[in-house]
């Protein structure tokens, strides 16, 4: 598993943009995005997920970013259980919640959007150990402590 794709937004609504590399900031977030400071601090999508509400739409692919999450991981599927840890390189992030598709998927991916990515528009996460994260840093999951 790995990271193929970064993606900052600078505001809300604003359009995000790929970049190369991102700061992680314990407790903050990516340095420049708009969820930086806030609960939500990083949003993390799986590429495993995406084919799957891509083929459920009926389309070959979702195209990156169209989902606005900061970072897509070449993986099957993603853990959703509070507190799982999800190790990007040097940097580790805590899994907070999912992240529930909004309106916004139906004119950036396309119509039935939505409701194809239910339960597939990946999670939202903390920053528990800053560093950077960078296109290709390989990934690891490890569930929540005091589960196996």
């Amino acid at each position: 598993m790995h990271v193929s794709a970064i993606h900052i937004a600078s505001a809300y609504g604003e359009p995000t943009t790929p970049v190369s590399e991102a700061i992680a900031v314990a407790g903050q977030g990516l340095e420049g995005d708009r969820y930086f400071g806030k609960t939500r601090q990083v949003t993390i999508v799986a590429t495993g997920e995406l084919d799957k509400a891509a083929a459920d739409l009926g389309i070959d692919a979702i195209e990156v970013g169209a989902t606005r999450r900061n970072i897509t991981i070449v993986a099957d599927a993603l853990p959703r259980q509070h507190g799982a840890r999800i190790q990007i390189g040097d940097v580790a992030l805590q899994v907070w919640r999912d992240c529930a598709p909004c309106e916004v998927m139906e004119t950036a991916v396309g119509p039935g959007a939505k409701a194809a990515l239910k339960d597939l528009a990946g999670v939202s996460a903390t920053v528990a150990t800053g560093g950077t994260i960078r296109q290709g840093d390989s990934v690891s999951f490890e569930p929540r402590a005091g589960t196996s």
